[in-house]
């Protein structure tokens, strides 16, 4: 019995210490990642006035439209090691500005989507730090 109840108990204290949170953050909330759509937005801040090669594209074919996304600073500057996180290494790829992401296109956003200002609140929870990474957008 006393070894029934201890394992009872060690499982109680271990389990919870192992178990995983996962957070989904979407386009239009401030610690989103990915790929946005400027749609009718204000024309985006970008962080390179060029769009961003990785693979070069064959002679002959047209490149594919370029992609806007807001990426952490260091994807943007290390972009050939980070680009097939948002599945856009053969892609032109220009980044937006986190300043213009933050105070421009998060409250158009959400002005054309429904969502009121209080919706996406923080609430203590650490939107900063999220990651996307290619979900909930298009």
């Amino acid at each position: 019995m006393k070894t029934t109840l201890f394992a009872i108990a060690l499982a109680a204290v271990v389990l919870p210490a192992s178990a995983q949170v996962g957070v989904s953050i979407s386009v239009g909330q401030p610690g989103f990642y990915g790929q946005i759509d400027i749609g009718d937005a204000p024309p985006p801040a970008l962080v390179y006035a060029q769009p961003q090669f990785v693979e070069p594209v064959p002679v002959g074919v047209p490149p594919p439209p370029p992609i806007y996304l807001r990426v952490p600073p260091g994807h943007a500057r290390h972009w050939r090691k980070h680009c097939h996180e948002y599945n856009a290494c053969g892609r032109p790829v220009y980044f937006v500005q986190d300043n213009w992401y933050n105070n421009v296109y998060v409250p158009h956003y959400r002005e054309h989507h429904g969502h009121g200002d209080d919706h996406w609140e923080d609430h203590g929870h650490d939107h900063g730090h999220g990651h996307d990474h290619g979900h909930g957008h298009d």
